[in-house]
């Protein structure tokens, strides 16, 4: 799978690194069946490596929606090459209509604009009852907080480090390591 050609610091494209994206989604698919023969949805799909990985495991149908063209003409290559069918979507989130059985996301941490992960959250949770996102430990409190306020339930269900490698000019380390926390959220 190709990176980003040309990552945005305002976006916050910090592609998945695969054995994250491979823990989060064997969790999704073996421990909780929420991919295999699944509608699965990867807003802000990035490169696509969730909305790809979901395809590997069976999902019925997947969709990838990110609002950065390059992003998703990177995702189409690597599923040419992989032989699988992703619907891509190039847009904001909110163009997209319909129901899915499950979201799979990596949403921005909203460090460069605030709160942009909580407007990933709200979007999902209008398109699908289970939803996995990744967010930052330091905002965990926050977010519980913010899920129980609106009606959500969420279950930690990984907390690790994702690296973050050095990618901008205001990066000062080789790679640096964030604490996250892996959530698979449903309505209540």
């Amino acid at each position: 799978m190709n990176p980003h050609p040309k990552p945005t610091v305002a976006l916050e494209q910090y592609t998945i690194p695969a054995d994250l994206a491979a823990e989060m989604l064997f969790t999704a698919c073996y421990a909780h069946y929420d991919i295999q023969a699944k509608r699965v949805l990867d807003l802000g799909t990035g490169t696509g490596r969730l909305a790809l990985g979901s395809s590997i495991l069976g999902a019925r149908t997947v969709v990838g929606v990110d609002i950065d063209p390059s992003s998703i003409r990177v995702a189409s290559q690597s599923a040419k090459v992989l032989h699988v069918e992703v619907g891509w979507v190039v847009g904001d989130m909110g163009i997209i209509r319909g129901s899915f059985d499950t979201v799979v996301m990596n949403p921005p941490f909203g460090t460069k604009q605030p709160h942009t992960d909580i407007q990933f959250l709200e979007c999902a949770q209008k398109l699908a009852p289970v939803i996995y996102s990744i967010h930052k430990s330091s905002t965990r409190r926050f977010l519980e907080q913010w899920l129980r306020n609106h009606a959500l339930r969420a279950e930690r269900v990984l907390s690790t480090k994702m690296e973050i490698p050095h990618q901008f000019s205001f990066h000062r380390k080789p790679k640096r390591f964030v604490e996250v926390d892996v959530f698979r959220i449903l309505r209540i």
